[in-house]
């Protein structure tokens, strides 16, 4: 796998006055998780983000990825895009259980896939990361708790892993800019850093 489509640690990490604790910004390509009183928060337009957490031991983390554009195999389960999600889901997963938590106790909460990003694919690509991640979940009997996917609203989401409370904020009057180049800026990397090899999923 191509260096620039890993997923990885976010490093941005402040204190969150509004609610009072210790807070980590993570970008598109990024995740983090944590065992602390802590909230983890992204802003998502054709993104997901999958809130996932051990329910008794509270140890939880997000991430926040995009299908790359597959070229028009995206039917094919086994597409490059689709193993890249599968990746990505895995990467987080992976260190949830490292870090503590246990599969059987695992439970997510999804969003994203909003229909933010023009002129991709003749399918929108919100709406096949939006069903890429319940698949993926589902497929991994993991129980989707709550979902707040597709629309045409970018999101801002707050997840705190040791409650499992998340708060999604519409932004319907925010100048979207930023967040569009970002995802484009995202999506061009990941189409140009072709999947190498395969991908150890554990």
């Amino acid at each position: 796998m191509n260096a620039a489509t890993e997923e990885h640690l976010a490093t941005n990490l402040y204190y969150d006055r509004t609610f009072d604790c210790e807070a980590a910004k993570i970008l598109p390509g990024e995740y983090y998780f944590t065992g602390r009183s802590m909230v983890i928060v992204t802003v998502l337009g054709s993104c997901v983000a999958a809130c996932i957490r051990d329910k008794v031991s509270g140890i939880g983390g997000m991430n926040h990825f995009m299908l790359p554009d597959s070229g028009g195999d995206a039917a094919s389960p086994m597409s490059a895009s689709m193993r890249y999600g599968a990746y990505a889901m895995e990467v987080l997963i992976n260190q949830l259980l490292k870090a503590g938590a246990r599969r059987d106790n695992l439970e997510a909460k999804v969003f994203g896939g909003g229909n933010v990003l023009r002129g991709f694919t003749s399918m929108n690509v919100g709406e096949r990361n939006a069903r890429f991640v319940l698949d993926f979940l589902k497929a991994e009997k993991i129980r989707v708790l709550a979902e707040d996917l597709n629309d045409v609203h970018p999101r801002k989401v707050y997840f705190f892993p040791q409650t499992g409370k998340v708060l999604v904020k519409k932004l319907r009057q925010l100048n979207n800019y930023t967040l569009v180049k970002r995802e484009q800026d995202y999506a061009s990397r990941l189409k140009n850093n072709e999947l190498g090899g395969e991908i150890d999923l554990f």
